[in-house]
């Protein structure tokens, strides 16, 4: 590199070399990483009063990137949990830096002793069988916009799949005999596959018709592959139509992840082991499908009835009244 102070190149190798390259992260990973330094690089120009392709590394200074987290609290209201998010695409791109040029260790770990704020763990939102079941009745089957949304919504609570994996979905992925499954890929480009139920199987083989096997399974209105974008429109225009006939939707904020959460759930009720659920989702860590065993209230309900003391069964007297015990805790 001719000019290893200047912030610029260490950008562009950054997200094209090592992001793309030598990590090979999920393309939502790098979007999410691109969209942080989009925001921070015009802030400290700003902030130091250069131009953007003239910033060096050391005016990414520690002072500047608090001055940002804030802003992107106060400014841009965005939660904890973004602001973090935003913090440690900083915090790898500082440790990339670091690592191909030594004079930049000390800047890197002043950097990184910016620290992550603590926030408050969400609540992880699901539906009710009932709720997810009038979800499922919103689209119009008489449309192919309302018999597309249909397979899309079954889909999903079918799989559990995540946004990305919904819409990136193609014909190849999918096996409709013998034992049906879809082939999901998830973070990190690793896959997966899920069964489908024959109702899925059925709704799908309909949907798809005769296309090409590289063709994506969900479409827009165009004919071109559905987006991320696309499918929160669709969730959200579904639950807003439910929600006349199931009125706690409306107070319920509805997305794909949703009904991810709510396949979580409704496994977890049906007796599904819980490492069978993490697979299922495609989790890493045990622990965080353990999430679903702590939010369900019925499950919850159900335990604690197995332990309700017998009221017609009264205790045979004030354990202050049994000598024997008493003279045995005496002696310890």
């Amino acid at each position: 590199m001719d000019n290893p102070t200047l912030l610029g190149p260490w950008v562009r190798r950054f997200l094209l070399d090592y992001m793309g390259g030598a990590r090979n992260l999920a393309r939502n990973t790098q979007r999410s990483y691109r969209d942080t330094l989009t925001l921070l690089l015009p802030f400290v120009a700003t902030a130091q009063r250069t131009a953007v392709d003239r910033l060096t590394v050391e005016q990414v200074a520690p002072e500047v990137i608090r001055r940002f987290l804030h802003d992107l609290e106060t400014t841009r209201d965005c939660s904890i949990a973004t602001r973090n998010q935003r913090l440690a695409a900083i915090h790898a791109m500082a440790r990339f830096i670091s690592a191909h040029s030594p004079e930049h260790i000390a800047w890197c770990g002043a950097i990184r002793d910016i620290p992550f704020k603590k926030a408050p763990q969400p609540v992880i939102a699901y539906l009710e069988k009932d709720e997810m079941e009038a979800l499922l009745a919103a689209p119009d089957p008489t449309t192919a916009q309302g018999q597309r949304d249909y397979a899309v919504l079954l889909f999903l609570y079918n799989t559990g799949a995540r946004a990305s994996e919904a819409t990136n979905v193609s014909v190849a992925d999918l096996a409709l005999t013998h034992t049906p499954s879809v082939k999901l890929w998830g973070k990190g480009n690793k896959s997966r596959s899920c069964p489908l139920w024959p109702l899925t199987v059925h709704t799908l083989v309909a949907l798809i018709g005769d296309r090409e096997p590289t063709a994506c399974v969900f479409l827009n209105r165009s004919q071109r592959p559905l987006t991320r974008f696309g499918l929160h429109t669709l969730v959200e225009r579904s639950a807003h139509r439910a929600s006349a006939q199931m009125p706690s939707l409306a107070v319920k904020r509805v997305s794909p992840h949703t009904i991810r959460h709510t396949t979580a759930v409704h496994l977890l009720r049906a007796g599904v082991d819980i490492n069978t659920i993490r697979a299922w989702l495609g989790h890493v860590s045990l622990e965080t499908t353990n999430i679903y065993a702590q939010v369900d209230l019925e499950m919850k309900a159900k335990a604690l009835s197995l332990c309700e003391v017998d009221a017609s069964h009264p205790s045979g007297g004030h354990w202050l009244e049994d000598q024997s015990l008493m003279a045995f805790l005496a002696t310890l």
